[in-house]
């Protein structure tokens, strides 16, 4: 067992804790793994996680719990993900052994252009100003979850529950009042400002526990208009339930009333994708991916780019002694670099993308690159991502060994913060994700969809194509990074899910070669040493609330042997993993 794992297991001393701001978290507890045979489900809510067994105990199937879990978070986390946001899942089918994608992100409004927002967001320099960009109207691209949450019941469903009675519970929540966790209430505080600056001084603010403030923990927050959007999405389906009436008609007042071009046509025209699957070769296993627009190929060719260096003796190959210490952290770092250079230079909506997949994961040309390169004495490789974000996540496993990695998000926080009268949910700045550079891939454009942050991740056994594990890790373009961080500590670092999750994480902050690198609390001070020796500029020892950099885990894995389930919950967020 790695030293780091060791010491986190010691007390930390009563001064050192008195010490804690006032509103900070210590996050100092030991979480085991959660084992168990049948059925499992990990997300960052008990709440959701507890509708999710409930199902899984009624004999739903994955993808039907995932719904409900989908729906749950909706409520008890709207300063992560909601009805206004995107998801992207990938089902894993025992029986075949395949894995399959549902891309629910929407596309741009019809009427937006890259000319437009210069003119209405003008830099000085005749380009974007991209932070004014990133806050506006003009960033809500369609919200793709409520028709991606019924595609994913329609193709993979198990037939035993409508879409109605998934989400009833989670009505159920929102009309009865449910208690805020600790973490999430310091997030959802945090976003408030977000929603408040779209309101007049005297208007009442929505989501908040008075009409003014972000909940306390422990406090009740009651939101009965999401409750009636659930219920009519249940009852009536996502056309007539969501994009063609209300809310639809809810979403595109409050756009248009503060200059965005968004229609009702264009909501009508949304529909889910059902792309192929991609996947690299990692000690035994195989790493599933959305294709672009996601961003899940910056991890691909990350570990594919590991994988080389291991391969060839470019690097030292990495094992449960020497992982966490300098080698393997900057050999993951700088494959993270290269992996962030061709999604930034590449992934766009497939139709304008200039190269294909095969291209982009061609281990060829991974290693070539990772071995030109590669320097395993300085940080050399440029690369660049986007910020991080809030997003949520979640993985079900069920008694038929069905399994699905799942992810909801707003994007930043709450997004634009835009909230359609009635609805109870706030709307999406995915077209953030767009580039603003004539000429790019990703160029913003008419209908199309951005270069997306969010990508839920699959593990499978190379040799039989059995389930591995289910993975993911939120927080934007910390997603890639801890995929692939997470997968060397499994399969090159002996460790179980929650000794995966709970290892101290590094972030590129923006992916160059001269970018920071925020080091989590509990690397070594010789390994910081060394990594800055090398050329890494690292801000180190991120703790508290400041672990949100590096997002929030969740990850089931399945014992080839036994067909035990092993499970892990991120201790950066207030969820946990229960199964039976």
């Amino acid at each position: 067992m790695a030293d780091w794992y060791k010491a986190s297991l010691g007390d930390i001393p009563v001064d050192e804790v008195h010490k804690a701001k006032k509103d900070e978290i210590r996050f100092c507890s030991r979480r085991s793994p959660v084992l168990c045979r049948h059925a499992c489900v990990t997300t960052s809510q008990p709440l959701a996680t507890s509708i999710g067994v409930d199902f899984l105990r009624r004999h739903a199937n994955a993808a039907d719990t995932a719904v409900a879990v989908a729906a749950a978070l909706a409520v008890t986390e709207p300063c992560s993900t909601g009805l206004g946001g995107d998801m992207f899942c990938l089902y894993f089918d025992a029986a075949t052994k395949e894995v399959m994608c549902v891309n629910g992100s929407g596309a741009s409004p019809a009427d937006l252009s890259l000319d437009l927002l210069k003119k209405t967001y003008p830099d000085g320099l005749g380009g974007v100003n991209e932070a004014m960009f990133r806050d506006s109207p003009h960033a809500v691209t369609v919200p793709g979850a409520a028709r991606g949450w019924e595609d994913l019941l329609s193709k993979h469903g198990s037939g035993k529950f409508t879409l109605a009675q998934l989400l009833e519970p989670s009505a159920v929540l929102a009309e009865e009042g449910f208690p805020v966790g600790p973490v999430t209430s310091y997030h959802w505080k945090a976003g408030i400002p977000q929603i408040r600056k779209w309101l007049l001084e005297n208007e009442s603010v929505p989501l908040t526990i008075n009409g003014r403030d972000g909940p306390e923990p422990g406090d009740l927050i009651y939101n009965p208009d999401l409750a009636r959007v659930l219920r009519n999405l249940g009852k009536q389906g996502s056309s007539l339930g969501f994009y063609r009436g209300n809310p639809g008609q809810a979403i595109v007042d409050i756009i248009q009333k503060h200059g965005g071009t968004m229609t009702l046509q264009d909501l009508a025209m949304h529909k889910s994708d059902f792309p192929e699957a991609l996947s690299v070769e990692y000690r035994g296993c195989k790493l599933w991916q959305h294709p672009p627009n996601g961003q899940g190929v910056a991890g691909q060719i990350a570990l594919a780019g590991v994988d080389c260096l291991e391969q060839t003796g470019k690097c030292p190959t990495i094992t449960p002694e020497t992982i966490g210490n300098a080698d393997s952290y900057h050999v993951m770092m700088e494959m993270m670099r290269l992996g962030f250079a061709d999604a930034r230079a590449y992934v766009a909506d497939p139709a304008s993308m200039k190269v294909d997949n095969k291209f982009l994961l061609n281990t060829d040309r991974i290693g070539s690159r990772a071995e030109q390169l590669f320097n395993p004495e300085k940080a050399a490789i440029a690369g660049l991502p986007d910020a991080s974000n809030c997003t949520v996540s979640f993985q079900v496993v069920d008694e038929a060994g069905n399994a699905i990695s799942f992810v909801n998000s707003n994007f930043m926080g709450f997004g634009t913060g835009l909230v359609p009268e009635g609805c109870g949910f706030t709307l999406q700045n995915r077209g953030f994700g767009f580039n603003l550079q004539e000429g790019h891939p990703n160029q913003v454009g008419a209908s199309k969809r951005p270069y997306h942050t969010i990508i839920p991740g699959v593990l499978t056994h190379s040799d039989t194509s059995e389930l591995y594990a289910t993975i993911s890790n939120m927080g934007g373009n910390m997603q890639p990074q801890g995929h692939m961080q997470l997968t060397i500590d499994m399969l090159a670092g002996g460790m179980d899910p929650q000794q995966a999750i709970d290892m101290p994480r590094f972030c590129i902050a923006d992916g160059t070669q001269a970018g920071v690198v925020f080091m989590e609390e509990g690397v070594k001070e010789e390994v910081l040493y060394e990594l800055k020796r090398r050329g890494h500029i690292i801000q180190s020892n991120q703790s508290g609330h400041e672990r949100s950099t590096f997002g929030r885990a969740q990850i089931i894995k399945r014992d080839r042997a036994t067909g035990v389930l092993w499970a892990g919950s991120d201790g950066r967020a207030d969820g946990c993993a229960m199964g039976f």
